[in-house]
């Protein structure tokens, strides 16, 4: 990936969440929340104790001395014995009730814990972007809330090239439909090329920013004589990905390949059972909107939110986090998921 890169860190009280945008698209968003555990975050380096072995998976379970265990995979020969400590990083974090993923360094001593914190937001952030500044403040706010709108959005219409690109993610795979509304004027072929190509970009980026990964099926537009240009599309789309593993177009049109786990897909971030948001997310996104009418409301002399008693009681130590002008009133006549910021506390 390559063009005009802009980054945005958003460092809040409970969470810090930010997000790439090349070329006026967004790439990336990351989220770290206060209750994550350290131990299961993308690079983090921890000494864990083996639990279990196990032949059928290939692999063993290791505490890393806090939450589940993780796995770890054997590669080739190795070989490990229950209650042998090691050394270990994180190369997939949790999801979908799987815990997180490990690769192993070498021995290790002592007790499970951990040695080394995953990269923060910040770093990765400059990592993906190769350096820069970060912009904060109101700025990230609004880019990072953006970010996550696109995200949580299954549907995406490019009018000015007629496609219309649906993305879904099943317990099996991730499934792509690119659509095209042929134009007149232009040769069919040509046509449904560019289609894929522009539907294939697309869905790489967005893939990204969900954070996902695993099968990947992708309807593409024609049929087994465009099979050359979708292979080569589909190669150029994920080329920013080394691991991409592609097979064959079918005689139907559809392309699969796979993708590596690496972070925890942002629904499972934001959502519990159902899509709902979780109480969670639904008192962090009220403490973003208290901070941001802090940041933009800057003669209030108090500014409060007002929401149920039990995200009150949640969310009271973290608007103790902003400073004296911030404010938080439970009211048993709001309901779960609909309080709201208002303007000065007369």
């Amino acid at each position: 990936m390559s063009g005009e890169i802009e980054v945005f860190l958003d460092e809040a009280p409970g969470e810090t969440r930010g997000a790439v945008l090349r070329d006026g698209r967004y790439t990336h968003l990351l989220i770290h929340r206060d209750s994550d555990l350290p131990q299961h975050r993308l690079g983090a380096r921890s000494v864990g104790r083996v639990t279990e072995i196990n032949p059928g998976l290939r692999g063993a379970f290791v505490d890393l001395g806090a939450g589940a265990p993780a796995f770890l995979p054997f590669h080739r020969n190795e070989r490990l014995t229950q209650g042998e400590r090691l050394e270990a990083t994180v190369v997939a974090e949790p999801r979908a009730g799987k815990g997180a993923v490990l690769r192993r360094l070498g021995p290790g001593e002592g007790a499970p814990r951990l040695l080394e914190a995953a990269p923060s937001i910040a770093a990765q952030l400059r990592d993906l972007a190769g350096g820069g500044g970060l912009t904060t403040g109101l700025a990230a706010i609004d880019a990072v809330t953006e970010a996550e709108e696109e995200a949580l959005a299954s549907r995406h219409v490019f009018s000015s090239h007629g496609v219309d690109l649906a993305i879904e993610r099943t317990r099996a795979l991730i499934a792509v439909d690119i659509d095209h509304t042929a134009g007149t004027g232009r040769d069919p072929k040509q046509a449904r090329a560019a289609a894929n190509r522009l539907g294939l970009n697309q869905a790489a980026r967005l893939i990204s920013l969900r954070n996902w990964g695993g099968l990947i099926v992708v309807d593409l537009v024609g049929d087994a004589e465009d099979a050359a240009a979708g292979d080569k599309a589909a190669r150029a789309a994920f080329s920013h990905e080394p691991q991409a593993v592609f097979g064959p177009i079918s005689r139907f049109g559809l392309l699969q390949m796979s993708l590596p786990w690496r972070r925890t897909p942002i629904e499972e971030i934001l959502f519990e059972a159902g899509r709902r948001p979780s109480v969670q997310t639904e008192v962090l996104a009220l403490a973003r909107a208290l901070r941001r009418r802090l940041l933009s409301d800057t003669r209030s002399a108090r500014v409060v939110a007002r929401c149920a008693p039990d995200e009150a009681a949640l969310l009271g130590p973290l608007a103790a986090r902003m400073g004296p002008r911030a404010s938080v009133r439970a009211d048993a006549d709001v309901r779960r998921g609909c309080g709201r910021i208002e303007g000065p506390d007369r």
